[in-house]
């Protein structure tokens, strides 16, 4: 690797260390502690204080308002409460594979141990990055390639949520509030991973009412990840949906949403935010539409696997945060989603009963 150019790259955008706006606000799922892991291995004890945390965010970086702030938030944690070092550098739009391996390996090559990967974007990039530093902890959000089969890395621990489960509750929330029976939904990426949240969503609104009309649009198609940090895509997207008839559009599309926010408050009409409680974090002029966020637990999970990583306790393999453990949930932040919270809390039971199985996949 040419770690001098790489120092210098423009692909390196450097994030600011101080407090994020990732999260917080009134849940019926709080994201907590907990998940259920498949996992073996471990690692001395060693001081918080000399504790060097690396971070790679995906595209949009600290400040998207959604899963990176999840994620810098878990961060910011733990350099208040453990007295870790940190540092943390940001994908770039259309960036290269290469450039997702360099900043890797720019992170453990300076010395920081454990380094967190931020989204199933990097997954290439820790199967060939993480073998070269077998002494450095890995942890990628998101994706479990690099923990389950021949392909399991003994240096890495993949964190995964059950956002299947999450999203099925925001979309018994859509179909219960919509008055033109259309609904929408907007992906980032045309990827597995966000079409288990679209999979969740139709089935939640389905349950509710069959007959309910969903569309469904995703913003770029891989490699292109340059949908999850593209705005102004999202706003002509989501336009397009309440043009056709939706009264209420979900997303997961990361730092494109504010794009679906803005299209809302242009028309007047719902939408439904994910990963952390984004009417917490909207501006004033647009909290009363942002009917309720998909909660998904990225902070905790990043600050129990820094924790247990000072603590010496490192384990290698898959961790999963479910709506059973809180790992994952809905917003309950606007006033509007009181009258549906009884039903929604009704299929929440069901779920975690095992008398609704979530599907996964569309």
């Amino acid at each position: 690797m040419k770690l001098g150019a790489l120092a210098v790259s423009a692909a390196f955008a450097l994030a600011a260390c101080g407090s994020s706006g990732g999260g917080g606000g009134s849940s019926s799922s709080a994201p907590a502690g907990g998940g259920s892991s498949s996992s073996s291995g471990g690692s001395s004890s060693s001081s918080a204080a000399s504790v060097k945390v690396g971070m790679a965010y995906d595209v949009g970086g600290r400040g998207d308002k959604s899963f990176n702030d999840l994620a810098a938030a878990g961060l910011d944690k733990a350099k208040t409460t453990l007295g870790v070092q940190t540092k943390e550098l940001a994908a770039t739009q259309g960036e290269s594979e290469q450039s997702k391996e360099d900043r890797l390996t720019l992170l453990a090559t300076s010395g920081y141990n454990p380094v967190v990967a931020v989204g199933f974007a990097y997954s290439t990039a820790v199967g060939k990055v993480v073998p070269k530093f077998p002494k450095v902890h890995f942890a990628i959000i998101d994706d479990d390639a690099n923990c389950t089969g021949s392909t399991a890395q003994p240096n890495v621990e993949c964190l995964l949520f059950t956002e299947n489960e999450s999203s099925f509750l925001v979309g018994v929330a859509a179909a219960l509030a919509t008055k033109t029976k259309n609904v929408g939904f907007i992906g980032g990426v045309n990827e597995p991973l966000i079409q288990k949240f679209q999979a969740g969503f139709q089935a939640g609104v389905h349950a509710v009412n069959k007959s309910i009309k969903i569309q469904v649009k995703y913003l770029t198609q891989p490699p292109d990840f340059g949908g999850f940090g593209d705005p102004a895509k999202g706003k002509t997207t989501a336009l397009g949906m309440y043009q056709n008839g939706a009264d209420v559009v979900y997303h997961a599309a990361g730092g494109s949403g504010a794009g679906l926010f803005d299209a809302a408050k242009q028309v007047d009409k719902l939408a439904i935010g994910v990963d952390s409680d984004q009417y917490q974090t909207a501006p004033a002029d647009e909290k009363s539409l942002i009917l309720t966020s998909a909660l998904k637990g990225v902070d905790t999970a990043v600050y129990d696997f820094i924790s247990q990583d000072v603590k010496g306790q490192f384990k290698a393999g898959s961790t999963r945060f479910s709506l059973k453990d809180n790992g994952v949930g809905y917003a309950t932040s606007n006033p509007k989603l009181k009258p549906y919270e009884a039903t929604i809390e009704k299929y929440k039971k069901e779920i975690i009963s095992g008398q609704i199985t979530v599907p996964t996949t569309i």
